[in-house]
């Protein structure tokens, strides 16, 4: 069994209005030293072991679901986890 850990956020040349509505409410709280924000999306996976390779089965989830590979980028990391 696997635990994976997909982060998708969005392209650097993409406007990220959210992340400018939160950038903003920390400087209204004081917190001047942030200088930028970006929001993403977090996501956990449980994947059991198939004769498929794991990789290969995350980049095609990513690609045809969990990302807009478009205007967003994403990055994941395996983990072997021992079954419960």
């Amino acid at each position: 069994m696997y635990k994976v850990k997909v982060f998708v956020t969005l392209r650097e040349s993409v406007l990220d209005p959210q992340g400018t509505v939160v950038k903003s409410s920390l400087h209204s709280l004081n917190y001047h030293e942030v200088s930028d924000v970006r929001i993403g999306k977090y996501m956990e996976l449980t994947i059991e072991k198939s004769a498929r390779p794991i990789d290969e089965s995350v980049k095609e989830m990513c690609e045809r679901l969990l990302a807009n590979v478009v205007i967003e980028d994403y990055r994941y990391e395996i983990e072997e986890a021992v079954a419960q």
